[in-house]
């Protein structure tokens, strides 16, 4: 993700930045009023705004399938799911709006408009993002202390990777097309193509595209 200007006019408390010399830090309590009345998200990483990057018709389709497959096999009991209009707090000055997160804690429900205690965050991978999620996210989701599980979504190809907390270790488990993957940290369990319906995203990868670990 780049970091963006904050258009003039916006919110109260906004800052442009135009040019790198003129960047600054904002407060946390300036990024929650930009997040609650601008038209634009910005993820917040030490005083840093960050603009959410768009995505591709593949990667919202499956994010949309991914959090409707949640919410139906969760059913009406404690934990809840939420998409990307959600900020997760990651640590005191790092939040962060995942493609899915699911908290299981009574405190992250109803009028709130940050998750402070998620359970399983989900990014649905693309060409703009990887390599963020790949390292700075997938390095705050460990280190956040509530956080069981985390799961990349492939868009390149259909796969899903999930990251399991086993004490001061984290494990990971490959799952591909006609395999169920495996959300342990909610006991839920989707197969992988139901992930992919309606997506244009190709069973296997193709010869010409690169590997990306840990695939």
């Amino acid at each position: 993700m780049l970091l963006s200007d904050i258009a003039e006019g916006g919110a109260k408390g906004a800052v442009r930045m135009v040019a790198a010399e003129e960047r600054h830090r904002i407060g946390l309590e300036e990024w929650r009023d930009l997040a609650l009345h601008g038209d634009v998200k910005y993820e917040y990483s030490d005083g840093w705004v960050y603009a959410m990057a768009g995505g591709t018709a593949d990667h919202s389709t499956v994010a949309l399938n991914l959090t409707h497959d949640v919410v139906d096999a969760l059913g009406d009991g404690l934990c809840r799911v939420y998409n990307s209009d959600m900020a997760v707090r990651l640590a005191p000055t790092e939040y962060r709006f995942p493609d899915a997160s699911v908290t299981c804690d009574a405190r992250d429900s109803g009028s709130v408009t940050e998750i402070a205690f998620p359970r399983l965050l989900v990014e649905v991978l693309s060409d703009s993002t990887e390599r963020e999620d790949r390292t700075t996210k997938a390095r705050l989701y460990r280190g956040c202390p509530t956080v069981e599980e985390y799961a990349f979504i492939t868009t390149r190809f259909r796969a899903v990777e999930v990251y399991r907390r086993a004490g001061d270790l984290w494990t990971i488990e490959v799952y591909l097309p006609g395999d169920m993957a495996v959300l342990s940290s909610i006991n839920v369990r989707i197969p992988v193509n139901d992930l992919y319906r309606r997506s244009a995203v190709p069973e296997g990868r193709r010869a010409d595209t690169p590997p990306s670990a840990p695939l």
